[in-house]
């Protein structure tokens, strides 16, 4: 491979340093020493994710930004919505918008003291995205070619799993497969179980519709929810049960754990 070919460019950008509000060079920032900023992989270490959550930088007042779990880079190419609003279409446009607007919290004139570093669309933000579009999910040897499982690989429990998922459960509906997402957003209406109220300084109100995402390779990325507030599948498939009301037994739940092990 040459030096010089798109695929080390992209990666040379991947883990190259830049400015960023809270670590730099200035001295408002929140680190001691002074530093060189951080880089894409920081938080999708290897192209996957190094499971922390952070405040979204796009919104305010404070107390109404939304923590956000950092996703997996894998199986990224699938996707087609992207930011903590969904409104951005590919990868690309989200690579821009992490530079120019989220890294400084949308503000120009800080962005430029602390020394932004703009990328120019048609050669880095483009290689960028064609590195991370190879970047597939973990293999699933008990899946076949259509993302279910295969009878002569899979356990008892692990095939219970997969009717409920297809079925009572109604999982599916939004997360078919192979990739187990629909590439849509739904709402999920949280707020019918609690009043609005500030926990922790952060205001507990209605997410809205929120992105569908792929459930392959699951089992590698907690913790879960777009907010990182369910730290495992157990939680999660509970939080569902009681969210949709499909009123899974306590075997189902385990049955269902035990096929998104598998995706």
């Amino acid at each position: 491979m040459r030096i010089n070919s798109a695929p080390n460019r992209a990666v040379r950008l991947l883990v190259m340093p830049t400015q960023q509000q809270q670590f730099n060079s200035t001295h408002d920032r929140r680190s001691l020493k002074a530093s060189r900023g951080v880089t894409c992989f920081d938080c999708h270490v290897n192209g996957h994710t190094n499971a922390a959550t952070h405040l979204v930088g796009d919104i305010r007042p404070q107390e109404f930004r939304h923590r956000i779990d950092t996703p997996t880079l894998r199986g990224v190419n699938i996707q087609r919505l992207f930011g903590s609003q969904r409104a951005l279409k590919t990868i690309e446009d989200f690579t821009e918008f992490e530079q120019r607007g989220a890294y400084f919290d949308g503000d120009p004139v800080i962005a430029t003291k602390k020394g932004v570093n703009v990328l120019e669309r048609g050669s880095q933000v483009h290689f960028m995205a064609e590195f991370e579009a190879i970047l597939d999910f973990p293999p699933a040897p008990k899946l076949d070619v259509f993302g279910k499982l295969d009878e002569s690989k899979a356990t008892d429990q692990e095939l219970r799993g997969q009717e409920l998922f297809f079925g009572k459960s109604q999982c599916a509906v939004c997360h078919p497969a192979p990739y187990y997402t629909d590439n849509l957003m739904h709402n999920m209406q949280v707020e019918r179980f609690h009043d609005p109220k500030t926990i922790l300084g952060r205001r507990a109100v209605a997410d809205g519709p929120i992105k569908t995402f792929p459930l392959r390779g699951i089992k590698d990325s907690p913790p879960y929810l777009h907010d990182g507030r369910l730290l495992t599948l157990e939680d999660t498939v509970e939080f569902f049960n009681v969210v949709t009301g499909v009123n899974l037994d306590a075997q189902e739940k385990s049955d269902l754990v035990a096929f998104m092990r598998c995706l």
